[in-house]
């Protein structure tokens, strides 16, 4: 069953104290998102990596009208046997991604391989002449990041990156709200993810058949260092520096893509991490807990404010996770339940320090106090407007329609290589400060870090 449009959630999303809405002006801009630019003609997709997110994303981008799967390439055979299961007998399969490449029946690729892999997958595919959808972050090191801007812009392909935000009506409500000004002057933003379970720290299941006959090891391992052949290294590739990102990567880079599409930022110019293995002391080089601030700079209209972004695997409460945009005059809070604008009216009465004064002193001041501001009783006015998504609503979906759409009209994305890589770098950035025990610069506009 299709989820729910952006028309219906503009027809629906009426909840909170208050009866919230979309605004009027809002519509518009959201409709015109919902209109596919080329109509449902076929758009022929080859997955490469089919893991759990491969497997995900390809579910998804096959709802929408138009959609076909021809061919997938993975480096384990049991993955390259479960697509057949899932897509037909006749699907191409390969372990080398480069056939699927050499293929004249496919128009875009999906890319879900481990991180190392991302941009020489994505380079070499954007100069076969494929569009790309490539799963977050990007790139897996700061110094990939150009060649794939160049390559998105010599080639003239369309290069989304996977993360969903910048599609979701959730985000763009957001988005409307923080450029109406209901909270006055952005000063802080604060981000938090807690996983309190195995499979949220990336304790993935390993196969009962994993071996050398089975996977190339080979080709797994690519430009990363020559290791024994190890199947945990492969299924649990989250946890090595040698294939993934860690928590940045898989997670900062997410709140940043939401970050700098509500305010249209391009990053920050400063970033602080520390963390720790704390809990999942598994044979991973990467931390289960980190906490990292960034400053962003004053830029524009835009006032400068800090960022506090942090992420939690030996978290024993609960699993949550959640956005705070704060301001003068409200909070902005993005959550699995929708967008929750909080406005409050700062008291008249700054209050008094005066037990230090001597007594006749103080009696003095508080009855010019008193004059000033007399006593209330009540609590300060405040209200919240929650705006919601209708049951079933999948940005996911809405980020693969946004991509066929462009596959179609050749119209350029929000998410292409250098916003992704804007997103990108910050999250990668986290590690560096993390692992050298420093704080790090980086100049966003020229999208280099500072020695």
């Amino acid at each position: 069953m299709k989820p729910p449009s952006r028309r219906e959630f503009l027809q629906t999303a009426v909840t909170g104290t208050i009866g919230a809405s979309f605004s009027p002006a809002l519509a518009p801009v959201l409709e015109a998102r919902q209109r596919p630019g080329g109509g449902d003609s076929q758009v022929r997709l080859a997955l490469i990596g089919a893991g759990g997110q491969g497997m995900s994303d390809t579910r998804t981008a096959l709802r929408v009208p138009g959609a076909a799967v021809t061919a997938v390439a993975d480096v384990y055979e049991s993955r390259l046997a479960r697509a057949k299961e899932l897509w037909g007998s006749e699907l191409f399969t390969t372990r080398d991604y480069r056939e699927v490449l050499a293929r004249s029946d496919i128009d875009a690729v999906i890319i879900a391989t481990p991180d190392h892999w991302h941009s020489r997958i994505a380079i070499d595919a954007m100069h076969a002449g494929k569009d790309v959808y490539v799963e977050k972050p990007m790139v897996q090191m700061i110094d990939d990041g150009q060649g794939v801007i160049d390559a998105a812009r010599e080639t003239k392909r369309i290069l989304q990156v996977g993360s969903q935000r910048v599609s979701s009506i959730v985000y763009a409500k957001a988005r409307e709200l923080y450029r109406s000004g209901v909270i006055g002057e952005l000063n802080m933003v604060e981000a938090w993810i807690n996983r309190n379970s195995a499979i949220g720290a990336w304790q993935y299941t390993i196969p009962p058949d994993a071996s050398p006959q089975t996977i190339d090891w080979e080709r797994f391992i690519g430009r990363a260092p020559k290791h024994a052949f190890d199947p945990i290294r492969l299924f649990r590739w989250r946890n090595y520096r040698d294939y993934g990102t860690g928590i940045p990567g898989d997670l900062f880079v997410h709140l940043f893509t939401g970050i700098h599409f509500v305010l249209d930022s391009i990053g920050p110019t400063r970033v602080v991490a520390t963390g720790g293995l704390r809990y999942w002391k598994d044979g991973r080089d990467v931390p289960d807990v980190m906490l990292a601030l960034y400053d962003y700079p004053k830029t524009g209209s835009h006032p400068a404010f800090t960022l506090s972004l942090k992420v939690n695997f030996a978290e024993g409460v609960g699993e949550d996770q959640a956005f705070h945009f704060v301001g003068p005059e409200g909070v902005l809070t993005i959550s699995g339940s929708g967008v929750t604008l909080s406005r409050y009216e700062r008291p008249k009465d700054p209050g008094l320090t005066i037990d230090t004064f001597p007594l006749e002193m103080q009696q003095r001041i508080l009855a010019e106090h008193r004059a000033k501001y007399p006593p209330r009783a009540e609590l300060r006015p405040s209200h919240e407007e929650v705006f919601a998504p209708p049951s079933g609503y999948s940005d996911a979906y809405d980020h693969f329609v946004t991509f066929f759409d462009a596959v179609r009209s050749r119209k350029p994305v929000v998410e292409d290589a250098v916003f992704g890589f804007r997103a990108a770098a910050p999250a990668l950035l986290t590690n560096d400060s993390y692992f050298e025990g420093r704080p790090i610069a980086w100049d966003p506009e020229a999208m280099k870090r500072h020695s």
